[in-house]
């Protein structure tokens, strides 16, 4: 017997939600930035080689929970074993904390968007504009909190009325956008100071191209672990996100094509982020220009649509209006899961727990708007950063509880419960699961080992 009063309508309208929770602002920028960091096509073989089996395995492993049990996390693992609660509330708490800065960065790319169209895309190349920006103690405040209260009223609209609604008309208009910039990026041609030509082509085939100079053991390590953590980011595993949206979907939905198509959507969405900007980074700034790391969006693009002219307007606004869309899905999905996990826990309805949760997320969002200005300040993070407040809520959510999180649910379902329950859930209706020997083999003995490594890495206990 189903006992959710909310599902999505069928399969499309699950995949795109979940696309759309997968497809956030890490594919835009994050993975851009690791690829031309971490010697680009090779980069490229290495991520894509991880979707197909950490990916699949860790996403596989959640939907399917969810469907299983009803249930959203901290009662999905108590159904699943009673003494195992303890891992369902640590995936509560990896959205709860995630919420805190997920709309202020929505606030920032919402205030970049409305630069474009009120014309002042110059300002904004100048050095110094995002700063000046971000620490401001009112700016921030404001479209953080205008993009909490837009989250919010898509989730306080339910599942298939709101989320499926909203995901149906921007994920496609998302795709169409990245696709049509990514086609501009490739016919950018600019000559440099040194009187060479550099083209968006070869900007694509640095991009593309496996760079396997001065690669060590080490090195490859550290690739290696950049791309098992973009796995995190960009497909919302191990966050109680996609055990929540595996709760609404039907029993007659084929999780096994849906599982494809996420991961297809999702990673396609991320490879041609990178083919958008890295192309046109090239061509303005050279290979120096890739060294921008997180700023690259705020700081290096809102220059190289400078450097276009006119047609950079019109770029750097659909740029950012598609990363609206991407972090507003993603935002969503997020609150989503803190409000599906407090009903059950609360016995409280709908609308009553979105409004109690917009309350206490407008304010949290306005502290950590505020955390580069009033309540400034430097701490050293044991993975050799220095973070300021937003910088330690990402940390501990996803460089510490994340991997901590995959690595107990693998040992949960690999040994404890053993994986055939999530097989009988993916072959649920007499479907095939052409992945089964994988899935054993990736969730028994090989995700433990690399989540175990990851986890170790990232908290700074192992270099």
């Amino acid at each position: 017997m189903e006992k959710k009063a909310s599902n999505f309508s069928g399969q499309l309208g699950f995949v795109l939600a979940a696309a759309g929770s997968a497809v956030g602002i890490g594919n835009l920028w994050r993975f851009p930035y690791l690829a031309a960091k971490d010697g680009g096509g090779l980069f490229l073989i290495v991520y894509l080689a991880l979707v197909l089996t950490f990916g699949f395995t860790l996403l596989t492993s959640d939907i399917a929970i969810g469907r299983r049990t009803q249930e959203s996390a901290i009662r999905a693992y108590a159904k699943i074993n009673s003494k195992w609660k303890f891992l369902g509330i640590l995936t509560f708490l990896v959205p709860v904390l995630i919420m805190t800065y997920y709309a202020v960065i929505g606030g920032w790319v919402t205030k970049y968007a409305l630069i474009y169209v009120t014309g002042q895309a110059e300002a904004a190349a100048q050095d110094g504009y995002f700063m000046s920006f971000i620490t401001s103690p009112v700016a921030p405040v404001v479209f953080a909190l205008l993009f909490m209260a837009v989250t919010s009223l898509i989730v306080y609209n339910g599942v298939e009325g709101g989320i499926e609604r909203v995901s149906k008309y921007m994920m496609p208009v998302l795709l169409v956008l990245v696709i049509f910039i990514a086609g501009y990026s490739l016919t950018l041609r600019r000559v440099d100071e040194s009187g060479n030509l550099r083209t968006g082509l070869q900007g694509l085939l640095y991009y593309i191209t496996p760079n396997f100079k001065g690669l060590t053991v080490g090195r490859f390590l550290q690739i290696l672990l950049d791309a098992m953590s973009q796995l995190f980011f960009s497909l919302s595993v191990s966050m109680g996100i996609m055990i929540t949206y595996g709760s609404y979907v039907k029993p007659e939905v084929d999780l096994n094509h849906a599982v494809n198509q996420i991961e297809v959507f999702d990673t396609g969405v991320a490879l041609i982020a990178g083919a958008m900007i890295i192309p046109a980074v090239y061509v303005f700034t050279g290979t120096e220009g890739m060294s921008a790391g997180p700023s690259l969006m705020f700081v290096s693009l809102p220059k190289v649509f400078h450097a276009m002219g006119k047609a950079g307007v019109a770029v750097g606004l659909c740029f950012f209006v598609t990363t609206i869309f991407a972090t507003l899905t993603s935002c969503v999905s997020v609150l989503e899961s803190i409000v599906a996990n407090c009903m059950e826990i609360f016995h409280t309805g709908r609308k009553k727990t979105v409004l109690n949760l917009t309350i206490i997320y407008l304010a949290l969002s306005a502290v950590v708007a505020l955390g580069y200005s009033l309540f400034y300040f430097e701490l050293p993070l044991p993975n050799g950063s220095v973070g300021q407040l937003l910088d330690l809520m990402d940390y501990i959510s996803n460089s510490v509880m994340m991997p901590f999180i995959a690595l107990l649910s693998t040992i949960l379902i690999g040994w404890v419960m053993t994986p055939d329950e999530i097989i009988d859930e993916m072959e649920r209706g007499g479907r095939t699961f052409r992945r089964k020997k994988l899935y054993v083999v990736m969730i028994r003995y090989v995700t433990p080992v690399m989540m175990l490594v990851l986890f170790l890495t990232s908290t700074g206990i192992i270099k």
